[in-house]
């Protein structure tokens, strides 16, 4: 797979209003020729791209672990001070594949199990001047396990209703099972009891009549360590 010549090799910019700062890792050989892994946010285990199933109905979307850690570094005042720290993550489509290329940190108001964006017009500014797709969003749980609460489930609504590839990253780096995950609603169930409860706030969904959970962890998200992203940090 060809990837505009742009995205290729590994950078980071931390834009206005932050000081811009650039930062280039080398990667060798043998990482460029398998640069591209399933990640698997349930066990943990990864499959060769050539894996991926045709017949899903989804499109893959390809990620960098960099942006994670990056990102993880920039909310680690918030995270020491118990706040959630979050962000809106961009990609742009070649050849049907997502590759992500752009994290957002948006002005917000935090709490230490909530974290609301104040600012997404300017989110969706930058969005649309680089024509990229809201494709998913990330947030921390300074405290909490690794899970989807059931505000986090009527966000990823909000997102996957809009585009069906859209998912949520969470990141808990107190859990020692799992520190990280990557989830979606499940369709149709999960989709169809989120856009008819009328509830705000935290409050418990009911379980699918046929069993399936609610969300799942993604099987169309691969790491690819040879993309190029850029942070804005807004706040």
């Amino acid at each position: 797979m060809e990837l505009h010549k742009s995205f290729l090799d590994h950078k980071v910019t931390k834009s206005s209003p932050s000081p811009a700062l650039c930062c280039v890792e080398t990667v060798s050989q043998d990482e460029q020729n398998s640069h591209i892994t399933a990640y698997n946010s349930g066990d943990g285990s990864t499959n060769s791209y050539n894996e991926s199933s045709s017949s899903k109905t989804v499109r893959d979307v390809h990620i960098s672990m960099r942006l994670m850690e990056d990102f993880l570094d920039l909310a680690k005042e918030n995270t020491e001070k118990d706040l959630e720290t979050c962000g809106i993550l961009g990609a742009f489509l070649e050849k049907g594949t997502l590759y992500m290329t752009t994290l957002i940190i948006p002005k917000q108001e935090s709490a230490s199990n909530s974290c609301n964006a104040t600012n997404e017009e300017e989110v969706f500014t930058i969005l649309n001047d680089r024509s990229l797709y809201p494709v998913g969003w990330i947030h921390t749980h300074p405290s909490q396990s690794c899970f989807m609460s059931s505000v986090d489930l009527h966000t990823q609504y909000s997102y996957q209703a809009m585009i069906p590839e859209a998912f949520a990253i969470v990141l808990a780096p107190t859990d020692t099972s799992r520190s990280c995950g990557l989830f979606r609603l499940t369709e149709p169930d999960g989709m169809n009891i989120l856009k008819n409860c009328p509830e705000t706030g935290f409050h418990p969904h009911k379980e699918p009549d046929n069993g399936s959970p609610v969300y799942e962890h993604c099987s169309n998200v691969y790491k690819n360590s040879n993309l190029r992203f850029e942070i804005f940090d807004l706040r």
